[in-house]
């Protein structure tokens, strides 16, 4: 074995490397990015030709691999929690079509909103779909686990989703990974084509399979080296914790628990385990990391004569990250010393970046929207979102990935007049595309500026799947030529953008503007690597 010191996303990239990946499909996503880049600076992963572009979106990403584990090979897909909204379509009914090659659906959830609009738990999808989930609570479990994954979605023909939360996939630890890799399957078209082929006549009879299978699903779980249930000596107590929580229950007892320990991190819940603890304790406290999922399902099933104490009970907070802090609360265990933060500390907000082309455009637009007081502006995810906040104050509403464009045409349809969308050039062809469609098919009454910044900028400057492409893509859908404009966002084009702006707000019908100019951060990192290149010729 040799021994890394590995990001938990980079534990998991590293293990799918190694257990025969032939493809990763992914559209990035905090705290999920890292897996699909590590992929991508692999130099094994080269050297085995495994697929490693970004995808255009989610949705798009869960089919590429469906049709990777079609053909017999494995494939691993990577999004946050909320893009797996995006991709619930296909995902749900991969249960349905099952697999042939394997495929893990990583999840990164993010308790807190570090970078996310909710706090989403993917546990829930999981038991929804009927599929297993698996949630390691180390670096060295995510790297294990990714192996045993694979592996045990090819026996059962069943997709597998992972579910790591924002520390785990963050934090870095000693992972001992396997010498040699395995070799990526052969392709092969074992998979029944009728199951591939979701008529309900046929889709019926896979369900009737994958239901039957929910019974060996929770026999494994409890039989899985992933759980464990450890005895105390003391009763009083039993403590169940899914994923991470281990660790912070660890903290709080450097020397062993003295209570009895359920570990859960391979689902469907093991009842068998849960129905042990209930009955033999008086009292089990439920930490788990995000929704109060296993404690819901146990208060509903089987909690024996056991009191259950967790998030419903206020014994341990219902939203934000556990720390080891919240843990010891809810154990009764008295703090040690602790040190309040300086009251000298100034609170400091994100901004966009010195320099970027978000601003020349938020500038340009506030000054001419003082003459349309009526007015309202629909924002969109990614770093141009920072523009709802001073100084700029510039955004009315900013809910899902492409939702400016068709909430600014609801708006429009309400009779808002004027109505004008901001999206981002990555955001745009991740799922801002449809929604300008149907504007174009109705002559919606919206100005739509997409804001180029030639890159998917928030996430780190990943590649965007638009560039250079966003003119091509609204003459495609059907804008009129006369009501697409482009410029670039500089302070001494700001005439030219605010005429823009009122020709074309003052045009009743759809009218897109393309402010683009690269994002400061990438335009410097390709600043340097430039330099670099010079300096190796030399």
């Amino acid at each position: 074995m040799m021994k890394k010191l590995l990001l938990g996303d980079e534990a998991i990239a590293q293990a799918a490397i190694d257990a025969g990946l032939s493809g990763v499909y992914a559209y990035p996503g905090t705290p999920s990015t890292e897996i699909t880049e590590y992929i991508q600076n692999s130099p094994a992963a080269k050297e085995r030709n495994i697929h490693r572009r970004w995808s255009t979106n989610e949705k798009t990403a869960m089919e590429e691999a469906l049709g990777m584990s079609f053909m017999g090979k494995r494939a691993l897909v990577c999004m946050k929690h909320v893009g797996l909204n995006v991709c619930a379509d296909p995902f749900v009914n991969s249960a349905m079509t099952g697999a042939n090659g394997g495929i893990i659906v990583l999840v990164a959830d993010d308790p807190s909103m570090h970078s996310s609009q909710n706090e989403q738990d993917s546990r829930f999808y999981a038991k929804f779909a009927m599929i297993p989930c698996f949630e390691p609570s180390s670096q060295q479990e995510a790297y294990d686990m990714v192996h045993f994954a694979f592996d045990y979605s090819e026996r059962l023909h069943l997709p597998v989703l992972m579910r790591v939360t924002t520390r785990m996939a963050h934090s870095r630890a000693v992972v001992e990974i396997k010498d040699e890799a395995r070799e990526q399957n052969k392709m092969n078209f074992d998979a029944k084509a009728s199951e591939w082929v979701l008529l309900p006549a046929m889709a019926r009879r896979r369900n009737d399979i994958v239901t039957a299978q929910q019974a060996e699903l929770e026999k494994d779980a409890v039989e899985s080296r992933f759980n464990r249930y450890e005895d105390g000596r003391d009763h009083s107590l039993g403590i169940i914790t899914g994923g991470i929580g281990i660790n912070y229950l660890n903290e709080c007892y450097p020397d062993g628990c003295p209570y009895p320990v359920l570990k859960i991190s391979h689902y469907p819940l093991p009842k068998a385990l849960m129905r042990r603890i209930t009955e033999e304790c008086d009292n089990v406290l439920v930490i788990e990391e995000g929704q109060p999922f296993i404690e819901d399902i146990l208060n509903g099933v089987m909690p024996g004569n056991a009191v259950i104490k967790g998030k419903f009970t206020g014994d341990l907070p219902r939203t934000g990250e556990l720390t080891p802090d919240i843990v010891r609360k809810a154990l009764n265990i008295t703090l040690g010393e602790c040190y309040a933060p300086s009251k000298n500390i100034v609170p400091r907000p994100p901004a966009l970046c010195q320099g970027c082309g978000h601003r020349d455009v938020y500038a340009a637009l506030n000054d001419v929207l003082k003459d349309y007081p009526d007015a309202r502006v629909f924002g969109d995810i990614g770093c141009y979102t920072l523009g709802a906040l001073p100084p700029y104050r510039a955004l009315h509403s900013t809910v899902d990935m492409g939702a400016s464009i068709t909430m600014a045409k609801g708006a429009a349809d309400a009779g808002l007049w004027p109505a004008v969308a901001v999206i981002g050039d990555s955001t745009f062809t991740h799922s801002g595309m449809t929604g300008l469609l149907d504007a174009i098919n109705e002559n919606a009454d919206i100005t739509v500026i997409i804001s180029d910044n030639l890159t998917t900028a928030m996430t780190g400057g990943q590649d965007s799947a638009g560039t250079n492409k966003l003119e091509s893509i609204c003459r495609g859908l059907g804008l009129s030529e006369d009501h697409l404009k482009t410029v670039v966002p500089l302070p001494k084009n700001m005439p030219e953008i605010e005429k823009l702006l009122r020709d074309e707000i003052n045009y009743h019908g759809v009218s897109v503007i393309i402010p683009c100019r690269e994002c400061m951060q990438t335009l410097q990192r390709h600043i340097r690597e430039k330099k670099q290149k010079g300096e190796q010729a030399k």
